[in-house]
């Protein structure tokens, strides 16, 4: 029997950056291979869902997009990938029309699965223990199909075990990237017309943890010293155990790494910590955020927050509460506890009452927008650089365009669908949250061809 060989493959993302970036790596397997891509919404050959298990609705919402894309094309070969696939093989399995599942491992291999799914027609199970993986596994993205910020994957899983989080699970435990590889694919992508790289991963900020003589201060100044015309690095995230001094003297020193960090708190209260399995005390966590805003005084600290873990008190809220409004969180990611299956958060007694959890997440992100208001206030009439990323889309107006400064405030402004991507200079004429207003003032010589 002989048949063509079908060249459309269709790819959805589900979760966090991580994942996008795999997709797109999935996608460049893919290319080689003389594949087309096509939107999710379309016929194609090939369906490559890449799925998220941080909550239970992740799972759900991952199943429902699965039979989305059996629907689409019955024929079609059907690979199921990511954290869902790497946690719950067998429920993906029974799903009818799924062919093949691929965890968060061997992914190369996913075309030589399609290609043998073919000739056999038995559905494939690929999914091995994550637990025993200790090497990073290689995946090479040059370019991403939206052009303005590029991720770039240094490290993959966590070693911490949070109680209320199931992801070492999905991802196993902590790999680092090599550094020569880290360094190489950053000139890649600056290469191919990104200015801005954002370092990402699983547990981004333990990047070096498992190398000798190696750590993440030195990746920055590696990437800093080595990279051509790279003109912003960013840290997607980063715990505060991981800032260290070395660590906040390179971002002190940088003239590329941008004066933002997002480091997740989680709670503010030293009990629901200890609940959680969190490694530091309130006390180191305040100590950390002194260090840095003598370091760097107009440094943006993002975070998030998770209200309502079991057993929360109104006290115990109340800390965290006080502890991000002294502090001056410049913004926060209000997140209700959620029962995660198969975590020890979600088996404890005392779980706090919705009504109770939606009420505090509406008092965090009341003092989210005021803290939010007061830090972009700072840099109103200011002139600041952004790379803008996109049309805004909240108005009638089409010469409207949003991006981001380096210390992460969201600006829109006129201008022209050629901006986009630049590095231009805005004034803020009127500060605010979630949006401030600029005037763009020019684009940055050095652009200029």
């Amino acid at each position: 029997m002989s048949y063509e060989r079908p060249k459309t493959v269709s790819l959805y993302t589900l979760g966090c950056k991580v994942n996008h970036y795999e997709t797109e790596a999935i996608w460049q397997l893919f290319k080689e291979q003389g594949y087309e891509r096509t939107d999710f919404e379309h016929q194609a050959d090939v369906y490559v869902i890449n799925t998220c298990t941080v909550t239970n609705t992740g799972d759900k919402k991952s199943r429902q997009v699965i039979r989305r894309a059996v629907r689409q094309n019955p024929d079609a070969v059907i690979c199921v990938t990511g954290c869902y696939a790497q946690t719950s093989p067998a429920e993906i399995m029974a799903i009818p029309g799924v062919d093949i599942v691929v965890g968060t491992q061997d992914r190369q291999k996913m075309l030589g699965y399609i290609d043998q799914y073919r000739q056999e027609r038995q559905p494939i199970n690929a999914v091995r223990n994550i637990m025993k993986n200790r090497v990073y596994e290689e995946l090479d993205v040059p370019y991403f199909t939206d052009r303005t910020r590029a991720s770039l994957k240094i490290q993959e899983g966590c070693n911490n075990f949070c109680t209320f989080c199931i992801i070492p699970w999905a991802r196993g435990l902590m790999r680092s990237r090599d550094p020569q590889e880290v360094i190489k694919q950053a000139q890649q992508l600056v290469d191919a017309g990104y200015y801005e790289i954002v370092l990402t991963g699983i547990h981004t900020g333990g990047y070096g943890q498992d190398l000798k003589d190696y750590n993440l201060a030195q990746l920055l100044r590696d990437l800093e010293a080595n990279v051509k015309g790279l003109k912003r690095l960013r840290i997607s995230s980063i715990e505060a155990s991981q800032l260290t001094d070395e660590v906040i003297d390179v971002l002190k020193n940088s003239k590329i790494v941008v004066r933002h960090l997002h480091i997740p708190i989680q709670s503010g209260s030293d009990t629901v910590l200890k609940r959680m399995r969190r490694k530091y005390t309130m006390d180191f966590f305040a100590e950390r955020l002194e260090r840095l805003n003598e370091a760097l005084p107009d440094l943006a600290i993002t975070s998030d927050v998770i209200v309502g873990f079991p057993g929360e008190t109104e006290e115990e809220f109340m800390e965290t509460y006080n502890f991000i409004a002294k502090h001056k969180f410049a913004e926060l990611h209000v997140f209700p506890f959620s029962k995660r299956t198969g975590t020890p958060a979600a088996r404890m007694e005392d779980q706090v009452d919705e009504e109770v959890k939606n009420e505090r997440v509406h008092r965090l992100l009341t003092l989210n927008d005021q803290l939010a208001k007061e830090y972009a206030s700072r840099f109103e009439g200011e002139v600041l650089e952004i790379i803008p990323e996109e049309q805004y889309k909240e108005s009638e107006q089409d010469n409207l365009f949003v991006g981001y400064t380096d210390n992460y405030l969201r600006v829109v402004f006129e201008g022209s669908e050629d901006l986009i991507g630049k590095l231009i200079k805005v004034k803020i004429v009127k500060a605010g949250y979630p949006y401030n207003e600029g005037q763009f003032v020019r684009v940055l010589e050095e652009q200029v061809q």
